[in-house]
């Protein structure tokens, strides 16, 4: 089975993608998803993110707000280190629990992992291969916006992650998301017949 990274810029595909794998039966496990799990009370990060960043992240509840924590690491990238110093290990290990529990149950052809910060976060060396998803910086300010975000707040999101161009240095395959869906699903399509 392959173990294979799909990433990219935040707002710029992979949701989309993800969900074409998801529709023709590959698994998907969303890592960013998972990191927020792991925020919940009584789970692997929370107290020590409590701990380090101090009640004023947690909500009405003893929920920790990610509105107000992103505030705060979007502004200061050392908090923000600190808190991907927080969240990976446990992301990591919970990724590698995963991938080999579909190693021990028939094996899928690919499995993939998503998640805005795979290549930052040293996660290439344990997959067999990298998809980046891209789309033009216009089209991810415009999806940023439409989420809610002020043009501030997507500016601050875009520049805390590694360059596009970058990533896609690295990349195995690139998936261009800046057009229709219907040739995102072909590029799609055409990854998985190489692989296949």
């Amino acid at each position: 089975m392959l173990r294979v990274g799909l990433t990219g810029g935040i707002a710029s595909g992979k949701s989309v993608v993800a969900a074409i794998l998801r529709k023709r039966d590959y698994p998907v496990l969303d890592l960013d998803g998972l990191g927020h799990q792991l925020m919940a009370p009584g789970r692997a990060a929370y107290d020590e993110i409590v701990r380090e960043f101090g009640s004023t992240v947690l909500g009405t509840g003893a929920e920790i707000d990610r509105a107000k924590l992103g505030a705060i690491v979007f502004s200061d990238q050392e908090k923000r280190a600190q808190l991907n110093r927080i969240l990976h290990p446990p992301i990591r290990a919970e990724a590698q629990r995963w991938f080999s529990s579909l190693d021990r149950s028939g094996s899928p052809k690919a499995a993939f992992a998503e998640a805005a910060l795979l290549i930052e976060a040293g996660y290439r060396d344990s997959l067999d291969r990298m998809v980046v998803c891209w789309c033009r910086p216009e089209q991810q300010m415009q999806r940023l916006l439409a989420r809610g975000l002020s043009e501030e707040q997507a500016r601050q999101r875009i520049a805390a992650q590694m360059p596009i161009d970058e990533k896609r240095r690295v990349a195995d395959q690139v998936i261009d998301c800046s057009g229709t869906l219907e040739e995102t699903e072909r590029q799609v399509e055409e990854f998985l017949e190489e692989i296949a």
